[in-house]
């Protein structure tokens, strides 16, 4: 995605978030081939839900906004809790994704942050 479509993109999943009752839309950003959201759920919301009405509405609109028919998200999506404490920690990381990823890989950058967080995972689902 250029940075003019990945802009609106971005714009587009906040609004999708934030029309969920009781969710908020705390930062999102990304680069060309991945996208991050810090988001605040409501406890009557699952996170399965939430990504398949993100995905969903999202897919269906950048196919018709930007004429891209067969648009569609990845199959599978990474999640990881935060405390409220590390709010301005976690929005100063989507916000500088760019900077990230010329030092480190998305895909290395997800791994460590898996071993991290004590999470198993099956490399052929990460590439």
């Amino acid at each position: 995605m250029t940075p003019a479509v990945r802009d609106r993109v971005h714009e587009y999943l906040g609004g999708v978030i934030r029309k969920l009752d009781g969710c908020l839309s705390l930062c999102v950003g990304g680069v060309a081939d991945h996208i991050h959201m810090a988001v605040s759920l409501h406890s009557t919301h699952s996170l399965a839900d939430v990504m398949r009405e993100l995905k969903s509405q999202s897919s269906r609109w950048i196919r018709e906004e930007f004429n891209l028919p067969k648009f569609a998200w990845q199959e599978g999506y990474g999640a990881f809790t935060f405390s409220s404490q590390d709010i301005e920690t976690v929005r100063h990381y989507i916000k500088n994704q760019e900077e990230h990823h010329r030092v480190k890989t998305f895909q290395e950058e997800y791994v460590a942050m898996l071993k991290r967080a004590g999470v198993d995972y099956e490399e052929r689902y990460l590439w």
